[in-house]
């Protein structure tokens, strides 16, 4: 398989999760990031799928393996020739709640002993602009020319750098649709001046509730406010994620709005859920042209993966099980 095949492209970051679910159940080592959870929720409706990603030279062969073996084109995935930190830990002490500090705590909350692999591990920090890309960071020298031409692109949470940049490129390689996942790191007050950098040209911006509030504070304005302002700077769709509430969905050039629900979905770990739920929405984008059916798309992404744990357990849903989702949430859309 060649990357050149892949329809819908996924990129930024690849992870070894550490995790503990709310209820205690502790997962070490397992295949995780925002971009894979992306490329899972499109994989569930298509079988083009492709990650563009950077890792160190410690990053376990197995698990770029389990991605190829799932069916999603691995071509994309640069081996740095060093080590570079790819674990990522988490414990929710809630369904909404998630920590990811002091393991050590957390495993001893649960009568477990700290994994080896965790020993001296703290969470990674990332200032919000810099004049250089960080080594895992994608570049837009890391698009190859096979992705010339490609259906559609989700960007998952990066530095300011790649995601003010590789859009660009994407569009100059005539990628069809370009969506995007903001980063905590600068959805921040004093990034106001510079934000616009980013949406500008983009079809969809796709931030969290909390990032949206974050980036607007002190101010309060309301969730279609929020939405109007991101979208006059340049992108077509506004979605804002709203976890177990749903989403909102803001339409530019009409000024359409909806709100879009969650599918009651018999939860057990949320990690991935706004991830999946973008993977989703770009292959109904491309596929049917329509963002309200788009979103659904993503709604029914996330409620497969959030009822297990690991990216890669969703794959194995009940065939027809995708449409009968979609059916039980379109008479609940909200035209606002």
């Amino acid at each position: 398989m060649t990357l050149k095949q892949a329809d819908f492209v996924f990129l930024g970051r690849l992870q070894q999760d550490y995790l503990i679910t709310h209820d205690g159940q502790s997962h070490e080592g397992i295949l995780g990031g925002n971009t894979v959870y992306a490329a899972i929720g499109a994989k569930l409706w298509s079988d083009s799928i492709g990650i563009v990603s950077r890792v160190g030279s410690n990053f376990p062969d197995s698990l770029i393996a389990d991605l190829y073996d799932a069916g999603i084109n691995t071509d994309g995935v640069t081996v740095l020739p060093e080590p570079h930190e790819s674990r990522a830990f988490y414990a929710y002490a809630s369904l909404e709640e998630r920590i990811d500090t002091v393991p050590s705590s957390h495993y001893l909350r649960i009568n477990q002993p700290l994994p080896k692999e965790l020993v001296g591990y703290q969470v990674e920090t990332h200032p919000c602009e810099s004049s250089t890309f960080d080594p895992l960071s994608i570049r837009p020298g890391d698009l190859g020319p096979s992705i010339a031409g490609a259906k559609g692109a989700h960007l998952s949470p990066m530095q300011y750098l790649s995601h003010v940049s590789v859009p660009y490129r994407l569009h100059e390689m005539d990628v069809r649709v370009i969506n995007l996942d903001p980063s905590d790191s600068y959805m921040k007050p004093d990034f106001k001046d510079k934000l616009p950098a980013i949406i500008t040209g983009l079809d969809s911006f796709m931030p969290s509730e909390e990032q949206a509030e974050s980036f607007f504070r002190p101010l309060e304005p309301d969730v279609w406010e929020m939405s109007e302002a991101f979208g006059d700077m340049g992108c077509q769709f506004v979605i804002i994620k709203c976890g177990a509430r749903g989403q909102t969905l803001w339409e530019r050039i009409s000024g359409r709005k909806w709100r879009i629900p969650a599918y009651p979905a018999r939860v057990y770990d949320v990690t991935g859920a706004g991830d999946s739920f973008c993977g989703g929405f770009l292959i109904g984008l491309i596929r049917t042209e329509d963002p309200v059916e788009a979103a659904l798309y993503g709604s029914v992404s996330a409620s497969i993966v959030i009822e297990g744990t690991g990216a890669l357990f969703a794959l194995d849903s009940l065939p027809g099980l995708l449409e009968a989702r979609m059916d039980v949430l379109r008479p609940l859309v909200k035209r606002v």
